[in-house]
């Protein structure tokens, strides 16, 4: 990991300090997935089979998963691992439930009424990726606020593996949590399905959920193309800052910093501390700690984009946290509840020693689909409201129009939009009128 002194440098350097790697958005990349795109809104499900046949070599006949599949897969679950996951989707559910936003109305003036009702998006489409490892915990994160939602229709994808099937912690996650539909697709080709609809992969109306760097281009491209879907947000590789004071315990901050490390090559994690000596001491145990790990090499690759950041005191660090905006803010310090009023911008926060962010990623009850690579600033992470529309509605009276139709009136005459004014005072001549 870098070491930074933060008071040495000039704002270029403190830019450069907290750059992220760069996002692979090359011309290669964008043109094959333009391709992929294409080929599946020409050919639909002949396309999906030959792509799956291509890149995961396996032939699908079906590229839905059966019931009997699902069945199967329960079947083959330990358990622990089933009751685990019923119980981080109730945590969920319970957090989600707690936060959804509810309905609204309120007289702005006497007779005019204005509401904000809620509704769900009709059709939702949800990535659950499995590269490197398969992710059930990310079904649940989506499942469950789509469920609580209401959602018509939600709608799964994740890759299949060798053996033809899909994973079965994936499939009993999606099936607890009210999924309707999954499908055997990965990759760009099943953002392409879910955008614009197959025979078998009906067409969906917004889409949701982490994936490599085709998969977030396939999802930037659909949510610029008006015939495509919209997406939850922005996304990048994963990462973590972690605020720490001299008294934090390095066995526990090293461990954090991995959680996110070992997640991929292109991952970042920064520690920034007041204390050189904790800086020291967390170096030597990150690679310690490092060493034992399975994805040791993974985790190499990310701490040599990643930082250890001096700064003169705990505000400071604050500062700089903020400027980052995390996905994932860690705070280590003698008291971290007294920092969070001065933390404007990062994904999910993690108060304390005993709160690592791993709770976070499954069972706590918060979202784990979160905004990266800056994007805290002015995003926030998966939630109920994700999958709902929010719509005003309001109903005037005509002592309401009375006593705000001039209002409107000038405010259409400032503007030059006649046809806006008369809207409006051709109803009070006929109150006058009528009076």
């Amino acid at each position: 990991m870098k070491r930074i002194d933060w008071k040495t440098l000039d704002e270029a350097g403190r830019e450069a300090a907290l750059a992220r790697p760069a996002q692979s958005r090359a011309a290669e990349l964008r043109s094959g997935v333009e391709a992929i795109i294409a080929a599946v809104r020409r050919g639909g499900d002949a396309t999906l089979r030959e792509l799956t046949a291509r890149y995961d070599r396996v032939a699908l006949e079906d590229l839905a998963v059966s019931e009997d599949e699902f069945a199967a897969a329960e079947a083959r679950l330990p358990p622990e691992l089933k009751a685990a996951i019923r119980e981080a989707a109730g945590r969920v559910e319970t957090f989600h439930r707690a936060a959804a936003p509810g309905p609204v109305a309120v007289d702005t003036a006497p007779g005019v009424r204005v509401e904000r009702v809620l509704r769900p998006i009709g059709r939702v489409g949800l990535y659950v990726p499995a590269g490197g490892a398969p992710l059930p915990s990310t079904a649940i994160m989506l499942g469950v606020p789509a469920a609580i939602a209401g959602c018509r229709e939600v709608v799964l994808c994740t890759p299949v593996q060798a053996n033809g099937r899909c994973d079965d912690a994936v499939l009993f996650a999606a099936k607890a949590t009210g999924v309707h539909r999954v499908f055997k697709l990965g990759g760009a080709q099943a953002i392409a399905a879910m955008a614009y609809g197959t025979a078998s992969v009906p067409r969906c109306d917004k889409l949701f959920g982490p994936g490599n760097a085709w998969v977030t281009e396939a999802k930037l491209q659909v949510a610029g193309d008006p015939e495509g879907a919209a997406i939850d947000m922005p996304a990048g590789p994963s990462e973590v800052l972690v605020i720490a004071d001299a008294d934090a315990e390095p066995v526990f901050v090293a461990a954090d910093l991995l959680s996110q490390a070992e997640h991929g090559p292109d991952s970042q994690v920064l520690l920034v501390s007041p204390s050189a000596d904790l800086l020291d001491r967390v170096e030597h145990e990150v690679e310690r700690q490092r060493a034992a790990l399975p994805r040791a090499a993974v985790a190499a690759d990310a701490l040599a984009n990643s930082r250890l950041v001096l700064v003169t005191d705990v505000p400071e660090a604050v500062e700089v946290s903020n400027r980052y905006a995390p996905e994932h803010l860690i705070v280590q310090t003698a008291e971290p509840r007294a920092l969070l009023d001065q933390v404007t911008s990062a994904g999910s926060v993690f108060l304390g020693p005993w709160t690592p962010e791993s709770l976070g990623d499954y069972c706590s009850g918060s979202n784990h689909v979160l905004p990266t690579y800056g994007y805290a600033r002015s995003y926030s992470g998966v939630s109920v409201a994700s999958f709902q529309k929010q719509v005003t509605v309001q109903e005037a009276t005509a002592a309401g129009l009375r006593a705000i139709g001039p209002c409107a009136a000038i405010l259409a005459e400032a503007e030059q939009l006649e046809a806006h004014r008369r809207a409006v005072t051709l109803r009070l001549a006929a109150l006058d009128n009528a009076a």
